[in-house]
């Protein structure tokens, strides 16, 4: 067995693990389920953020994935369909690009969920992030630089999605990757999964610096994160530079850095007492109502400075 095998089976055995502590964890939850929003109200309703979570708000994933279409065709936006289906699942995967030149920064945010979670900061805000900046980068898009919006199917299958994304697309073109994780809710970034300094590493943090946000205050760079994960792991060990982007709280920075850093009391805390923003994760309490504006407005700014700094 070659390598990449033996690393999917890896993968497939953990996202296993951790679905089934999520379905014994939720099992016990009596949070209603979520009514999910029209989606002709959604895309003719305010385009924020937070309004274009709705659109996959509360839906199984078969309607999400739907719903993503929906919204492109229904804008006219021009999109590609990345349609894959193998022993561990199936799914269709989305690509928007915007801007021109021979660099592409991917942005990268997965459109499935957890059975039983209407999903919301994992992850329908950062698809509505991406959604809102796809509008606002088409008014002037960059010259030097295409920027590529991926939205993935499939991330709660230990990254199926973005994995089988890899294997057919050009990544030498790639200057950098973010997966944006658990972006609603919270007031300061971290750039996760880094291992060593990178020109895409100095890019970010150039970036965040610029809109005032101090290193180790407003935001921070951290390690591999051992229970957690995301898209950018799939292109990773491409010698891709590539992290995930999240959003938390700073005041609950030692909890959070003792929950995920830990993970025999990771998997613990997952049945029983988890701080902020994992208390609603993989949970029927993963709801639009717990999602922050200015959190969702933090993120954006962060993403549309790091298009600049990039270009």
């Amino acid at each position: 067995m070659n390598r990449t095998s033996l690393r999917d089976v890896g993968l497939y055995l953990r996202g296993r693990l951790i679905k089934r502590l999520t379905q014994l964890a939720s099992a016990r939850d009596r949070t209603p389920p979520v009514v999910p929003a029209p989606i002709p109200e959604v895309i003719r309703g305010v385009r924020t953020p937070q309004a274009l979570s709705r659109l996959l708000e509360g839906r199984s994933n078969p309607e999400r994935e739907f719903a993503v279409a929906r919204y492109f065709r229904a804008l006219g936006i021009p999109f590609t369909a990345h349609r894959f289906e193998t022993g561990e699942g199936k799914g269709e995967n989305f690509t928007v690009d915007l801007g021109a030149g021979d660099r592409v920064l991917l942005l990268a945010a997965h459109h499935d969920a957890v059975p039983r979670s209407p999903g919301a900061n994992d992850n329908a805000a950062a698809v509505g992030l991406l959604l809102n900046l796809i509008e606002r980068l088409a008014a002037s898009p960059p010259t030097k630089l295409r920027v590529r919006f991926l939205f993935t199917a499939a991330e709660e299958s230990a990254y199926l999605g973005a994995r089988q994304y890899v294997l057919g697309a050009n990544t030498a073109e790639l200057a950098g990757v973010l997966s944006l994780e658990l972006c609603g809710i919270g007031d300061s970034i971290v750039i996760w999964d880094v291992a060593e300094q990178t020109p895409f590493l100095g890019t970010v943090g150039a970036a965040l610096e610029g809109l005032g946000l101090r290193r180790d205050a407003g935001y921070h760079t951290v390690g591999r994160i051992p229970m957690f994960g995301s898209d950018h792991r799939a292109f990773a060990p491409l010698g891709i530079p590539a992290y995930g982007f999240t959003l938390v709280p700073s005041g609950n920075a030692e909890a959070l850095r003792q929950f995920v850093f830990s993970p025999v009391r990771s998997a613990l805390r997952h049945m029983i007492r988890r701080p902020v923003p994992f208390d609603t994760y993989h949970t029927p309490r993963d709801r639009g109502d717990t999602l922050e504006p200015a959190a969702l407005a933090l993120a954006l700014r962060a993403l549309e400075a790091v298009i600049v700094e990039a270009a």
